[in-house]
């Protein structure tokens, strides 16, 4: 039976090229000329510094373009509340959401059931796969799935006939 799975993924290797890519043009940018501004990436989680508030926001502006380059979408960034460090600088820290919740796959598995289109759909850990008779229902699953406009970006994997 054909079958595939949604899921919502984040390469990190493209997360680690995108940051050394903010920093090489935080080097060269003159308004960012003497500043401490940094962006670190561990396990999924960066961490933005910043001298001030409007550093702040050109770095997240900075980063989420060259992000966007490299297929991370930023429905995939959770940025979390600024916080103070020493002095004036700022810091804020940006989760990479990895893996589609139990509330999302809830709401995608009753959206789809209610399509009334013959697949069965199950939820596995952090993916769901979808299986049934006919490839052009799967794929009209897809297409209903990328038109649903979910807050976090999705992809379709492991298509099997």
């Amino acid at each position: 039976m054909p079958s595939f799975d949604i899921v919502s993924e984040v390469e990190l290797a493209e997360i680690d090229n995108g940051v050394a890519n903010v920093m090489r043009e935080i080097g060269t940018r003159y308004d960012f000329k003497g500043s401490k501004s940094t962006v670190e990436h561990k396990d999924g989680v960066l961490v933005i510094a910043a001298d001030d508030d409007l550093k702040l926001k050109q770095m997240k502006e900075i980063l989420q373009g060259h992000l966007q380059k490299r297929g991370i979408e930023p429905g995939q960034l959770d940025y979390q509340k600024p916080e103070q460090a020493a002095g004036q600088s700022v810091r804020q820290t940006v989760l990479v959401k990895q893996g589609i919740d139990r509330d999302m796959a809830r709401k995608i598995t009753k959206a789809i059931k209610d399509q009334k289109i013959k697949v069965q759909v199950a939820i596995q850990g952090e993916s769901l796969r979808v299986t049934g008779k006919k490839r052009d229902d799967l794929q009209a699953v897809i297409a209903f799935v990328k038109a649903m406009g979910l807050e976090q970006p999705v992809q379709f994997n492991n298509f099997r006939d």
